[in-house]
């Protein structure tokens, strides 16, 4: 059965790198027999400027009908004055809220010709595989109230509301422990439970999720010490499970054990397996239309979609092969080159991908 990803090419540098990608998919679709129809559509600013709105009702439509979702990335400078309904990253924030888009997964794996990108150590970071595993749906980015108000003295303030329900911290830790059981048998949870209510729960949730799943050692760090032990001793992590805040921060933090935040996939999955695609760096506006931004990462959010959504692992491995080879004969776009490499554009890059699909 013929499956529909949606493209959205969205604003900055995603319309350049999300190209690349379609180009890989393309090429797996008429040369390896990959049954899927690419579909575009405008979320973000794009939208906006063509459509009115950030997640206007069209894209709405192809996002409910889509069997999946690859996304480029959102937001920019020419956005931040409108009022925040109409900003770019409220229509991402409304896509995977309609779409129950709960679960966030960000493997961090080192790529060994790449040691000297890193900002770490080539030891510490020889043979790095972790994932984190990112809550979507709650948090400061979601609870209510929020907003900005104006005290009785005079003086503006702002402010948001830190919530997680039970069956929230539940159904992230089940996908925690299961994606665990599939590596490394490791699992560690971050909170703030030494500062925070939200947190207390968090890790009593967590906890006793842990029961069902014996054969998962469970450990438990605080966000600052999460954050430390990231840079001090990345390899010591199998599985990172830790909430929307904390979560965005600390998978940023990881991708320059990489080298690169342009080397980073990410999957946002609702539980009937649809996901949203995308890499986990911004729209990066000062680079647009530069042709040299790396779509690396928007490669691999290809390939994840192929694992997690249409449930075909072998076109998966193929993309994450053809990434390996790629480097290991030099190439590099500007945010991962060193002596002695090979400098390529975006464009570049992607045929360089396409064509080691062959290898």
């Amino acid at each position: 059965m013929t499956r529909t990803i949606l493209i959205l090419p969205g604003d900055g540098i995603g319309p350049e790198i999300v190209a690349e990608a379609a180009k890989v998919l393309e090429c797996l679709r008429q040369e390896q027999g990959l049954d899927v129809t690419l579909e575009y559509g405008r979320l973000g600013g794009s939208a906006v400027d063509e459509l009115g709105a950030p997640y206007p009702e069209p894209t709405r439509q192809q996002a409910q009908r889509a069997d999946a979702i690859l996304l480029g990335a959102v937001g920019g400078p020419k956005w931040d004055a409108l009022e925040r309904p109409l900003r770019p990253e409220s229509g991402l924030l409304a896509m995977r809220g309609e779409l129950g888009l709960f679960a966030n997964l960000r493997p961090v794996q080192h790529y060994p010709s790449l040691s000297a990108a890193s900002a770490l150590k080539p030891e510490l970071v020889a043979g790095l595989d972790l994932l984190i595993v990112r809550e979507l749906n709650g948090d400061v980015y979601f609870g209510q109230p929020r907003g900005i108000r104006t005290l009785a003295n005079g003086e503006r303030e702002g402010f948001n509301t830190m919530a997680y329900r039970e069956s929230e911290v539940e159904r992230i830790a089940h996908v925690a422990f299961k994606a665990a059981r599939q590596r490394h048998r490791k699992l560690c949870s971050v909170d703030k439970a030494n500062a925070l209510e939200t947190s207390e729960l968090w890790r009593e949730v967590v906890t006793r999720v842990a029961q069902d799943y014996p054969d998962v050692a469970l450990s438990h760090l605080y966000v600052d010490n999460a954050a430390m032990q990231l840079i001090r001793a990345p390899k010591q992590f199998d599985v990172i499970v830790t909430g929307n805040l904390f979560g965005d921060i600390l998978s940023d933090c990881a991708a320059m054990l990489t080298g690169s935040i342009g080397l980073l996939p990410s999957a946002s999955l609702a539980a009937n397996g649809k996901g949203l695609y995308e890499p986990i760096h911004g729209s990066a506006p000062d680079l647009a239309g530069q042709g040299v931004a790396n779509p690396l990462a928007a490669i691999l959010s290809a390939a994840l979609l192929l694992r997690h959504t249409l449930n075909t692992p072998d076109q998966a491995e193929r993309i994450e092969r053809a990434v390996g080879r790629v480097l290991d004969k030099g190439l590099r776009t500007m945010d991962i080159m060193a002596p002695g490499m090979i400098p390529v554009g975006t464009q570049a890059m992607g045929d360089a991908v396409a064509a080691a699909l062959e290898d």
